[in-house]
């Protein structure tokens, strides 16, 4: 896991997490993108764990480019995108959810990272499913094209990475992009909860 330590620190207490509510306070969440897919995996998965938080989203910039082409500049995007929304909506929580490609010996695999950044400027990133790409699309995305559009040719579908994603394609539907940022969003949550519990204990 990565903790990196940015800004002021603002303690936010264990109990503001477990969403017990501060006065006429809610936890509030944002997340850094309009894309449905990874709007839908923050929701479902903050619900679970928070279920009285607030949501909110909006697009932001990723600073990296359109087309990550690597685990590091999909990682870096992530952690951009949560950093942005955390300057713009001061929340509780902000996630930044990034899809790239990275090529390994002649392969390309689709990669995906996430990040959350909390108040006190702690940023976590993780790295969710990772999987090959065909030749044929690989050699589109060499070209300097973007995933999202060349799997809309692809499937003569529109907006695919807003639905399943080049992963329900690819795993024939046995997963979509949605459930694949959700165990990313997952293994978020469990850190934030995972560091807050120490730092109380450590407080004691």
């Amino acid at each position: 896991m990565t903790y990196i330590k940015i800004g002021k620190p603002v303690f936010i207490g264990i109990d503001r997490l477990k969403n017990e509510q501060l006065g006429d306070e809610i936890m509030k969440v944002a997340v850094g993108s309009k894309n449905k897919a990874k709007l839908g995996a923050v929701e479902a998965i903050v619900k679970q764990y928070f279920p009285e938080a607030s949501i909110e989203n909006m697009d932001v910039p990723s600073d990296v480019s359109i087309q990550p082409f690597s685990n590091e500049e999909t990682r870096q995007g992530a952690i951009n995108r949560a950093r942005h929304t955390m300057m713009l909506t001061n929340a509780d929580i902000t996630f930044g959810l990034e899809g790239g490609v990275d090529e390994i010996e002649g392969t390309m695999y689709c990669c995906n990272w996430g990040a959350a950044v909390l108040k006190d400027g702690t940023v976590i990133a993780s790295s969710g499913a990772q999987f090959a790409l065909p030749e044929e699309i690989a050699q589109e995305l060499r070209m300097g094209k973007e995933l999202g559009p060349v799997m809309d040719v692809y499937t003569n579908s529109e907006n695919i990475r807003h639905h399943q994603g080049a992963v329900g394609i690819f795993s024939n539907n046995l997963i979509d992009r949605k459930e694949m940022f959700e165990h990313i969003v997952k293994l978020l949550v469990g850190q934030i909860l995972y560091k807050m519990n120490k730092d109380q204990k450590d407080q004691i």
